[in-house]
Parts: C-alpha cells; sequence; structure tokens
C-alpha cells in the first residue's frame, strides 16, 4: 500500500532532506539513489531573489520530486507562520514541514508554539507536517488543530543514535490512526530505518544520516531498502516470541518414526 498523506499518494515512504552534502550533484544522486519522491528544504537556505546564482533548488527535478518546504531555524510560532507564507508565495508549495524550535542545544521542538502555528497555518489551507516530540497528548492537540501528519523524533536531530523511544513511538502507532505517523530525525543507520517501520510507522524523513555517510549514494539506497523491507515486515505480522526453543522442522510424520 502507498502513503497517503492529505489526499496525495506516494510509492516511497522514504522522506529525504537537502543539507549537509558535500556537493549539489551528491544531493541529487542521493536522491535518486533513495527512491524518495518527497524532497524537504530549509525556505531560509533558497536563493529567493537572485536566480542567476546557482542553488540547491536547481538540483532537485521536480518532475519527480515533490518539495516540502521546512521552517527550520525558527524559534517562535510567529517566525514560522512567516516562513511556511513566503515558501507559499514564492511557488515552493502550500505544504509544510513545520518546525518550531524551543531549545537550541538539542533542537527540541517547543510544543507549544508549534501548536499555535499549526493551527494558524491549518486554517489557512496549508498542510502541515508538523515535527514534534513522541508525546501523544501533544499529538493529539496537533490533529485536533489540522496536522496532516505528525512527525516525532526518535532521538535528537542530527545525533544519530537511532530509536531511543520505541515504546512510545509503539504508543502513538497504536492511538494515532487518523493520520500518518512519519519517524523524523535520529536515524543514522539502516537498522534503524528498518526498525522505525517494523513499529508501524507510515514513513521515515531523514537527511544527515546519509549526507554525512562515507558513502552518502550507498547510504541512501540501503535507506530505501531498509524502509522497505521493515514495512514488509510491519504489515506481515512477525512471529511470537518465545522463551525456549522450537523446532523448525516437525518430528511427527518423519519416516520411520
Amino acid at each position: 500500500m502507498p502513503l497517503v498523506i492529505a489526499g496525495r499518494t506516494f510509492q516511497s515512504r522514504l522522506l529525504i532532506g537537502t543539507g549537509k552534502y558535500r556537493s549539489f550533484p551528491e544531493m541529487a544522486r542521493c536522491h535518486a539513489a533513495s527512491g524518495a519522491e518527497v524532497v524537504t528544504l530549509a525556505v531560509r537556505r533558497v536563493n529567493l531573489t537572485d536566480r542567476t546564482k546557482e542553488s540547491l533548488i536547481d538540483y532537485i527535478d521536480r518532475s519527480k520530486l515533490f518539495i516540502l518546504p521546512n521552517t527550520a531555524g525558527c524559534y517562535t510560532a510567529d517566525d514560522a507562520i512567516r516562513t511556511a507564507r513566503l515558501g507559499r508565495e514564492v511557488g515552493l508549495s502550500n505544504w509544510v514541514k513545520l518546525e518550531v524550535i524551543g531549545d537550541e542545544k538539542t533542537l527540541f521542538p517547543d510544543n507549544a508554539g508549534l501548536l499555535e502555528a499549526t493551527r494558524v497555518l491549518a486554517k489557512e489551507g496549508f498542510v502541515v507536517l508538523p515535527y514534534t516530540t513522541d508525546d501523544i497528548v501533544n499529538a493529539r492537540r496537533l490533529i485536533d488543530a489540522g496536522a496532516a501528519a505528525v512527525m516525532p523524533l526518535a532521538s535528537p536531530i542530527g545525533s544519530g543514535l537511532g530509536i531511543q523511544n520505541l515504546t512510545n513511538l509503539r504508543i502513538m502507532r497504536e492511538m494515532i490512526t487518523e493520520v500518518p505517523m512519519i519517524v523524523d530525525a535520529g536515524v543514522g543507520t539502516a537498522s534503524d530505518a528498518a526498525i522505525a517501520m517494523e513499529l508501524g510507522a507510515d514513513g521515515i524523513l531523514m537527511n544527515t544520516a546519509i549526507s554525512a555517510a562515507g558513502d552518502s549514494e550507498k547510504m541512501a539506497l540501503a535507506m530505501k531498502l531498509a524502509v522497505e523491507a521493515g514495512r514488509l515486515a510491519f504489515e506481515s505480522g512477525r512471529m511470537e516470541k518465545r522463551l525456549y526453543a522450537s523446532a523448525s522442522s516437525p518430528l511427527t510424520g518423519v519416516i520411520g518414526s
């Protein structure tokens, strides 16, 4: 089954970023290798005025990739709202990965500011995908405010620590069914992506795990395969865990028994 967000269908469940690559051509190769259909970029990083200068947006194939502007670097609801509006006005998209950062060191979200900005932007017709904590209560409030998805962190942005909150993400998966749950931030390698998908995440957004890898293009492909494998495992339903061994070959009906 494909990923559906706000009525739009995507075949890939991997969403990818644009930051920290060694070059724009490398970024473009990684996008292709990942098979992603959604690419997020910070509105503040895009050259919106002087089109004679090279910009990362020149390396995004918009015939294959859907641009998801984000409000990275915004520390207040008002700032995030202005940034989202700017992204729409210059023709990027009326979708927004909404970030309202509450702490400079951890980059954890400001839940109150995030809720305020979600409410305002949703009323203005934006498709809002908020980057949030793994707090089920706050996630519910965001959905009530009009969020088209919830995007809980797995561990701090850019940390590569992997999935540090298995229980909370599992609870969110069980209790949130009306919108997609997309894990955002903390994935470090392919096994992290597979674990998140096996928990039932509808998708994963990642950037640093690919851009900071020794061979970013190979890691992009690894992430593509891990997301696909993890989703298949979730849909298939894993075997029950047992305390003791259970023979994989039956002992009854054996010739000579």
